[in-house]
């Protein structure tokens, strides 16, 4: 059964999220909370396996919690403020995902999923926002870069697929997916998915 704790400040956003979740077979919710302090303290006592965090609280904001809690617990951010900062940021200090309170019930869970599986879901709508920004090529804008294997990751990743189910297409396992991956970051210069997603359309690997 996998334990999350709700961080959301709105009452109304918290017990919907509780609902959705608390409906799947495999997932109890093990507290919430309206603030990023409570966050914190109950995500220490409890130690539950996914936290859902919004960014804008009182206390501590969600982006301080995620800092505090990703070492120990995996954190999915939940906002509407889903700017390229806010992204980054959450991204560095340790989010395993970031989905916009937008984001389809059915996202929402399998980003808990995917959470505990160990992969980084990230919701379409961040992707495309950050794909429309995207800087104009850069030297390291080359395809030529990445082996075919690599490629073959770089294009499902692109499609929004987890580690889980680039390996399943590919036949191949998840720590495999996973070693391309920080490959293909080494060789690129991408910290994350999303910054591997934006050199995919750069490169040409992928269609814009």
């Amino acid at each position: 059964m996998i334990s999350v704790l709700i961080a959301e400040d709105q009452d109304m956003v918290r017990t919907g999220f509780r609902l959705i979740l608390e409906a799947q077979p495999d997932i109890t919710v093990v507290a919430d909370v309206a603030d990023g302090i409570s966050a914190v303290q109950r995500a220490r006592e409890l130690m539950p396996d996914v936290c859902l965090v919004d960014v804008r609280m009182p206390g501590l904001d969600g982006l301080e919690v995620t800092r505090q809690l990703a070492p120990h617990t995996r954190v999915v951010v939940v906002t509407t403020f889903n700017t390229d900062e806010v992204l980054h940021k959450a991204l560095d200090h340790g989010a395993t995902g970031f989905l916009t309170k937008d984001a389809s019930p059915a996202l929402l869970v399998e980003a808990v999923r995917s959470a505990v599986r160990g992969d980084v879901l990230i919701s379409p709508a961040v992707v495309l926002r950050v794909l429309g920004r995207a800087a104009p090529p850069k030297p390291n804008a080359d395809a030529n870069l990445l082996t075919e294997r690599e490629l073959d990751v770089v294009r499902h990743v692109s499609r929004g697929l987890s580690n889980s189910e680039i390996a399943a297409a590919l036949k191949i396992s998840v720590s495999t997916v996973k070693a391309y991956l920080a490959s293909t970051q080494a060789k690129i210069g991408a910290r994350n998915r999303v910054e591997v997603v934006a050199w995919a359309f750069r490169a040409h690997v992928v269609a814009g």
